[in-house]
């Protein structure tokens, strides 16, 4: 028993960094080691919506998901009804193991967009990250019904496939 879940944790390690993840990708660095913690931005209240918004993204693509997290943050703040906003700054606090603050974005989003496929991809890849393989493959498979030729959601569901048949081998 203590030889699968081993096997299984070691096939986790080797496919987590190689998904490609929530909408945006990250750099591979952003799996394991130490959380990182939110930025705290001087110059905040600077920022409109659309000037963090693009930092944000700027920031997310380089891995930087402290800064990444407290812009987006701006955006929602500035822009309640800002999807992408919302996206962001959920991939962000995943990415920086704040789950709690992550489960908060994304009841916001449903509230905003409903269950489309990138929240249910997103919620799912959240999931990964946790080590909740069952539910990650659930909001998966929503997504996939929603958006069937989507690209991001058949590669996380076959990550998770792949995980699975190693921690049988």
């Amino acid at each position: 028993m203590r030889y699968r879940a081993l096997k299984t944790g070691l096939a986790l390690a080797i496919a987590l960094p190689l998904l490609a993840g929530c909408s945006s990708m990250g750099s591979m660095s952003s799996f394991g080691g130490k959380q990182q913690q939110v930025a705290e931005l001087a110059n905040i209240g600077d920022y409109t919506a659309d000037a963090a918004l693009a930092e944000a993204k700027g920031h997310f693509r380089s891995g930087d998901f402290g800064h990444s997290a407290a812009l987006y943050k701006r955006v929602v703040e500035l822009s309640p009804k800002n999807a992408e906003g919302y996206v962001g700054l959920g991939a962000s606090y995943d990415r920086l193991r704040r789950f709690d603050l992550s489960d908060r974005v994304y009841t916001a989003l449903f509230e905003i967009t409903g269950g489309t496929a990138q929240y249910y991809n997103n919620v799912g890849y959240s999931y990964m990250l946790r080590g909740n393989l069952s539910a990650a493959l659930t909001n998966f498979r929503k997504a996939e019904t929603l958006d069937p030729g989507n690209a991001v959601v058949r590669n996380n569901i076959q990550i998770l496939a792949d995980a699975a048949a190693q921690s049988r081998a």
